[in-house]
C-alpha cells in the first residue's frame, strides 16, 4: 500500500469572488522532507496555507493533512499541524516562558520549563530574556519564541509562513539547523518564503508558484544542493515567480 503524504494539494482550485487564486495547484510534501514554496505577491502562497489550515474551501480539487480534508474536518487536520505565521500573535504582558507554556498547554502538549528553555536556547534566544515580558522584545526575539513553540509541537506537519523574517543571518542558520532536526524526526515541512538563500540551504525541494500553480520544481542534488545563481536568475525574472 502506498503511504499518503502528510501534506497534499491535488489540482486545487480556490477563488476569491470570481478570481481564481489557486488554479489547479498540485503539490505533495512527504514525511521527513522540507519543501520551500516561492512566489511573488499574489501568486497564491498565503492562500495555499489558508486552505491547508481549513480557512478556505476549494471550488474543486483536494487538500489533505494526513488524509483529512481541512475544509471538511478542520479540527482533525489542525491537531496534526504546527503553524508559524509571519506576524506572530503573542501575549505582551506575559514572559517568553509564560507564552510558550500557555500556548503549548492550550494545544494539549504542555512541556516542562527545562524543555522550553532548551528550545529557546536552540533558537538562539538568550537566557536572560526567557523571563522578560514580551512588550520589550524585538521582532526577531518574538519570532524565536514562536519558532520554539512550533518546534516543540510533536505533530506530523509543520507549516511556515516567512519563518526567517526578522532574523539575522546567524539566527537564520540556527533556525535551519532546527528544521533539519524536525525533518529527521519525520515531520513534513512546507515553508512559504521569499528567502531563496535560506530555502536553498535547508529545503529538499524548491517549488516556484505563479498564478496559482507550480510552474517549476527543483530537487536538491549533490554537495552544492542547488544552483543558487540559476535559481536567483529564475526567481528574479520580470513576470516570473519573483515578480510582484
Amino acid at each position: 500500500m502506498i503511504e499518503k503524504p502528510p501534506i497534499l494539494m491535488d489540482r486545487l482550485v480556490v477563488a476569491y469572488d470570481d478570481r481564481r487564486v489557486l488554479d489547479g495547484l498540485s503539490l505533495a510534501v512527504p514525511a521527513g522532507s522540507i519543501t520551500a514554496l516561492l512566489g511573488g505577491n499574489g501568486a497564491g502562497k498565503s492562500t495555499s496555507l489558508s486552505t491547508l489550515l481549513g480557512f478556505l474551501k476549494p471550488l474543486s480539487g483536494r487538500a489533505a493533512i494526513c488524509g483529512f480534508a481541512p475544509s471538511e474536518n478542520p479540527d482533525a487536520a489542525r491537531r496534526r499541524i504546527a503553524y508559524l505565521p509571519e506576524n506572530v500573535a503573542l501575549y505582551e504582558h506575559l514572559s517568553a516562558i509564560e507564552n510558550a507554556d500557555y500556548l503549548l498547554t492550550l494545544s494539549g502538549e504542555g512541556k516542562s520549563r527545562q524543555a522550553i528553555g532548551q528550545a529557546f536556547a536552540a533558537t538562539g534566544l538568550q537566557e536572560h530574556a526567557w523571563d522578560r515580558r514580551l512588550d520589550g522584545f524585538s521582532k526577531g526575539m518574538r519570532q524565536k519564541v514562536a519558532i520554539a513553540v512550533a518546534l516543540l509541537r510533536e505533530v506530523p506537519v509543520l507549516l511556515l509562513d516567512e519563518p526567517t523574517s526578522g532574523l539575522d543571518p546567524r539566527a537564520t542558520a540556527d533556525f535551519n539547523h532546527l528544521l533539519r532536526q524536525v525533518r529527521g524526526r519525520g515531520t513534513a515541512v512546507l515553508m512559504v518564503t521569499h528567502d531563496l538563500l535560506s530555502a536553498a540551504d535547508v529545503a529538499d525541494h524548491i517549488c516556484f508558484l505563479e498564478a496559482g500553480r507550480i510552474v517549476e520544481e527543483v530537487r536538491a542534488d549533490g554537495p552544492d544542493r542547488f544552483d543558487v545563481r540559476g535559481l536567483h536568475a529564475r526567481f528574479a525574472l520580470p513576470g516570473g515567480a519573483g515578480d510582484a
